[in-house]
């Protein structure tokens, strides 16, 4: 029996180094399992579908004007509220994030197994439906996934926990994406979406094992019309009363486009330089998991050692400077060391972004409007890159070549750097915070 005095026994978390004890406990785990299902669901209309695309010889224009189903991902703070107030029957006796996050999860799966029995070649226009339709459901799952890892995370942990999940987003985007690549080769596309759906699986599980998180604050029912459309209208007017609010927003809305536009036309590149898919589930996929694997640690470190400021401002330099290694491989050509090189670096630099830019933004939150105002910044961050590919990106391509379209998107990535800047210097990176961000 151990008596009253006695130290407690070591937890094996005691051993290891301060700076890698958050990453192992409870919540930031859980934010990587809902990272793995997030990122399978933006994987199956993003870079495989692409691949997809590209190789049943679909024009390079049509190709990049899928990437307008993304939009749904941009969009998704229109249905927000209804995450963040509508209570599902019978499940939502489990708790609102919790019934979500399965009713949503169910809908991702069902909306990529329609996709993979769509055929490019005869039926275009069903193929584009069904990329919207998980474009809506993967963005759905979204809102609820990033809802419940914010209020999942106490604010010390917000660093680890976007770490984390970065660490899962990549994982489930690179491992579902490496697996419908290997086994379409093999057995078909059809095949390949319908085994993909299994990474919907571990958010899912998340909210059995996790249970509902306690750092929710629902936000007051609406009564009637009136109280309804105020109720809707809360979350933005919230954020707006914020000093600095514009600017902010104006710094979540450029500060992406030249990430996006490039990393969203890579498979273009690398079919046009003779990659076979082999070789970009290796290169791309494989070396590209394993730099932003270190990218997220040494994000980590930075963000621990920095502070949140510093960190993201230098991860916003690393990846704007990135988008300059694939106008290097487009000059280049065809040669697995230099885009080995090329992937690694953007990835290396990714991974540092996900952990610095996603804590800021995950900090920027109202407890009180979580799934809404998240989903709101997360949709700015990425829609003007995301329609400038779906509406000029292939035709940019086509006019003036590989290496001069990336030099364009290392330029456009420069205005967000300085943005960030002034907002230090001026002390609205500060004063722009929510609770989610606040001890």
């Amino acid at each position: 029996m151990t008596s009253p005095g006695a130290a407690r026994p070591r937890d094996w978390r005691d051993r290891l180094p301060a700076g890698a004890r958050p990453y192992v406990e409870a919540a930031p785990l859980a934010a990587a399992l809902l990272g793995i299902s997030s990122g399978f669901g933006f994987a199956m209309i993003g870079a495989t579908l692409t691949t997809r695309l590209a190789q049943y010889g679909i024009r390079k224009s049509a190709v990049t004007a899928f990437a307008l189903t993304f939009l749904a991902y941009n969009f998704k703070w229109i249905w927000a509220p209804l995450v963040d107030t509508v209570r599902i029957p019978l499940l939502g006796r489990y708790g609102q994030r919790r019934s979500w996050l399965w009713f949503a999860g169910l809908l991702v799966m069902a909306a990529v197994v329609f996709l993979g029995t769509a055929d490019p070649s005869t039926a275009l226009p069903v193929v584009a439906a069904a990329a919207i339709l998980v474009g809506v459901a993967g963005a759905t799952n979204d809102i609820v996934i990033d809802a419940y890892r914010i209020e999942l995370l106490e604010p010390r942990q917000l660093g680890a926990g976007a770490g984390m999940h970065q660490y899962g987003w990549r994982v489930g985007a690179a491992s579902s994406g490496a697996l419908a690549l290997v086994l379409a080769a093999r057995y078909g596309w059809s095949t390949a979406y319908t085994a993909c759906v299994l990474f919907a699986l571990p958010a899912m599980l998340v909210g059995v094992v996790m249970g509902e998180p306690s750092r929710r604050i629902a936000p007051p029912p609406p009564g009637g019309l009136m109280q309804a459309v105020v109720a809707y209208f809360s979350p933005l007017a919230e954020f707006l009363r914020r000093k600095g609010a514009l600017v902010v927003l104006v710094f979540v809305l450029i500060h992406k486009i030249g990430d996006t536009l490039a990393n969203l036309t890579l498979r273009l590149l690398f079919e046009d330089l003779g990659f076979s898919n082999d070789e970009i589930a290796f290169y791309d996929v494989g070396v590209g998991f394993v730099a932003l694997l270190s990218g997220v640690f040494v994000g980590g470190a930075m963000y621990a050692a920095w502070g949140m400021k510093r960190a993201v401002f230098v991860s916003l330099l690393l990846m704007a400077v990135s988008n300059f290694s694939f106008a290097a491989l487009a000059a280049y050509g065809h040669s697995n060391l230099g885009m080995a090189a090329a992937i690694g670096f953007e990835n290396f630099a990714s991974g540092i972004g996900g952990v610095a830019v996603v804590a800021y933004l995950s900090a920027l939150c109202n407890l009180r409007f979580t799934a809404t105002q998240y989903a709101l910044l997360s949709a700015l961050a990425s829609i003007a890159g995301r329609f400038l590919t779906g509406t000029t990106a292939g035709g940019l391509i086509e006019s003036m070549g590989y290496v001069n379209f990336y030099l364009l998107t290392t330029l456009i990535a420069f205005p967000g750097v300085l943005l960030y800047w002034y907002m230090i210097r001026s002390g609205l990176a500060d004063v722009s915070l929510g609770t989610a961000g606040r001890e």
